[in-house]
C-alpha cells in the first residue's frame, strides 16, 4: 500500500472497433496494492480497458504501462493474471490437467495447483472434468488458472458472474487477503453493491470516465445512498452537461 508508483498507467487511450469509437480518450492511472473496481453497465467500455491492460486490444492511440511496461510485453507475462467474461480452460481435461497444464506453461511447480484450487473455493474438484461443471464452478476454475504463478497484478473481468451470494462473499473475502499480500487487483463488475468491496472505483459510461474515487468521496460529492445511485447522479450529470455544451 505505501508503493507510490501505479500498477497501470493509461494515457490519452484510444479504441476503434471497426468504424465504432469504443474509448475516445482515456486516462486512469490504478494504484498499486489496491482494489480497484471498474463499474458500469454492459456496453461501458470495460472489458475493452482490460483487454489493453493485458495488451489484448489493438488500440487507434494512447499508451497502457503495466508496473512500468508496456502492456503485453513478455516481461509482464508472469506477472499479470487475467480472467475473461468467458472461460478460458479445456472443457475435455479435468479440473486439475487444465491447471497442471497452465502451470508447465508459467513454469510453476505443480504444487501451485492444489493451493489455488484451494482458495477458490475448489478443493476436491480436480478428477472433474470441465464440461460436467456449473457456471460459477467453470468461472472459478479459470480464476485459479489466472492465479498460478501468485501474479503482481490480477486483471478480472466479471468474476463474481453466475455467482451466488456466499461464494461472491468468498471471492471478494480472497480478493482482500491477495491484496493485504500486496497483489494489485483490477475488478469488473456491473454489480453495484459490489462497490463496497474496493478500495476506489472507476465508473464508465459510454468509453468514458465519470468518476476515480473512494466510494466516500462519491457518495459525499453527489449526496446519494448507495453506489447505484452515486452512478445514476453522475449520469444525469454527465447528460446535463452535455445537453448545455450543445446549446
Amino acid at each position: 500500500m505505501g508503493n507510490k508508483n501505479p500498477a497501470i498507467a493509461v494515457r490519452g487511450l484510444r479504441v476503434v472497433r471497426g468504424k465504432n469509437l469504443v474509448i475516445p480518450h482515456l486516462d486512469l492511472q490504478v494504484p498499486a496494492g489496491q482494489v480497484v473496481g471498474l463499474l458500469g453497465p454492459s456496453g461501458s467500455g470495460k472489458t475493452t480497458l482490460m483487454r489493453a491492460v493485458v495488451g489484448a486490444q489493438i488500440v487507434a492511440g494512447g499508451t497502457v504501462e503495466v508496473f512500468g511496461e508496456p502492456a503485453g510485453t513478455a516481461a509482464l507475462r508472469r506477472r499479470v493474471g487475467y480472467t475473461t467474461q468467458s472461460p478460458s480452460v479445456y472443457l475435455d481435461l479435468t479440473v486439475a490437467e487444465n491447471l497442471r497444464y497452465a502451470a508447465a506453461i508459467l513454469r510453476t511447480g505443480n504444487g501451485e495447483v492444489a493451493r489455488t484450487l484451494e482458495n477458490v473455493g475448489l478443493a476436491g474438484f480436480d478428477k472433474r472434468f470441465v464440461r460436467t461443471l456449473s457456471g460459477g464452478e467453470l468461472s472459478r476454475v479459470s480464476l485459479a488458472v489466472a492465479l498460478l504463478g501468485r501474479p503482481e497484478l490480477l486483471v478480472l473481468d466479471e468474476p463474481t458472474v453466475g455467482l451466488d451470494p456466499v461464494l461472491r462473499r468468498d471471492l471478494w473475502d480472497l480478493f482482500a487477503r491477495l491484496r493485504d499480500g500486496g497483489v494489485s487487483l483490477l475488478v469488473s463488475s456491473h454489480v453495484m453493491d459490489e462497490a463496497a468491496r474496493c478500495d476506489r472505483l472507476v465508473l464508465m459510461r459510454q468509453g468514458r470516465i465519470l468518476a476515480d474515487a473512494t466510494l466516500p468521496e462519491l457518495l459525499e460529492r453527489t449526496g446519494a445512498a448507495d453506489a447505484e445511485g452515486v452512478f445514476l447522479r453522475l449520469v444525469d450529470e454527465a447528460n446535463a452537461a452535455a445537453k448545455g455544451g450543445a446549446a
